[in-house]
């Protein structure tokens, strides 16, 4: 696999995304960390580079295993190895691609909202799961955030803060619980998460491009209709994946500063995005 990347911070302080490739770039992982609510427990940034330094180290270790055990043995090792405690720890989106050489085959793994879309010979295909947004979605408090950003109320109003607040709780009730209808799940200290991954594999021979990308980059295409899915892929072999979330990045504070237009969490979030070429070389 050709690997380009990009990436973005939101603004004000370092990115909590993060992209990390194997050595011989058959391995991509892709993550957006999420921090605890205390500054003085581990951040986000240094979870989500922990756990995908992991995630390649398990691969080398036994390349047999299927993704979803990969990811499960790295956040056992991560959990343990840190006294990690679920519902206490910082967390973290997950994606993963991976080429099988030997087998012709590509893999891939979408833990939460960092999709992975992927261009066969008739079309794009967009991985993903589905179940934070759907959760986000049943909540009154989105809706309520919507209208206070669409009057102008900004960002920095008091009342988006404390909307925001109710929709952390709001998630946080359904955090990687098992049993529970409306459980969303992400990476966290419960190594379980793993095995409810969405995943799928393709021959390498019906694909063209992929993209992994964490949500603040998604925005870009879904959210704020910047480019068509097959104009996205246009851009990125044209001007590159960094210019690529530059320019969603420059959208955020040029075009909607304080989300009137497109109603969101703050102005700008960190952006991530690979892009891999499975082209004949792959």
């Amino acid at each position: 696999m050709q690997i380009t990347t990009g990436e973005v911070c939101g603004g004000g302080r370092p990115s909590e995304d993060r992209i990390l490739v194997n050595t011989d770039a058959t391995l991509v992982v892709v993550l957006d960390g999420v921090s605890t609510l205390s500054d003085d427990a581990p951040r986000g940034g240094w979870y989500a580079q922990t756990l995908g330094e992991e995630v390649i180290a398990v691969h080398e270790r036994a390349q047999h295993l299927d993704l979803r055990t990969t990811l499960h043995e790295a956040l056992t090792t991560v959990a343990g190895e840190h006294g990690l405690v679920p519902g206490a720890s910082p967390a973290a989106t997950a994606a993963i691609v991976r080429h099988r050489p030997h087998d012709h085959m590509v893999d891939a793994l979408v833990l939460c909202d960092t999709p992975v879309v992927v261009e066969q010979r008739d079309g794009f295909e967009v991985l993903r799961d589905e179940r934070l947004e759907t959760l986000v979605r049943l909540s009154p408090h989105r809706d309520v955030m919507a209208e206070q950003l669409r009057a102008g109320g900004g960002f920095t109003a008091p009342e988006h803060r404390r909307v925001l607040q109710q929709l952390r709780e709001h998630q946080m009730q359904h955090i990687n619980q098992v049993g529970d209808p409306l459980a969303y799940w992400v990476a966290e200290a419960t190594p379980a998460a793993a095995r409810h991954a969405v995943v799928r594999s393709w021959p390498v021979s019906d694909l063209k491009r992929m993209w992994v990308m964490t949500d603040g980059a998604l925005a870009g295409i879904e959210s704020y209709g910047l480019w068509s899915w097959a104009a996205f892929a246009d851009a990125c072999t044209a001007i590159g994946p960094q210019q690529v979330v530059d320019a969603i990045h420059a959208y955020e504070h040029d075009d909607d500063p304080s989300g009137v237009k497109h109603p969101r969490y703050k102005v700008s979030d960190d952006k991530a995005l690979a892009c891999i070429d499975l082209g004949p070389t792959a």
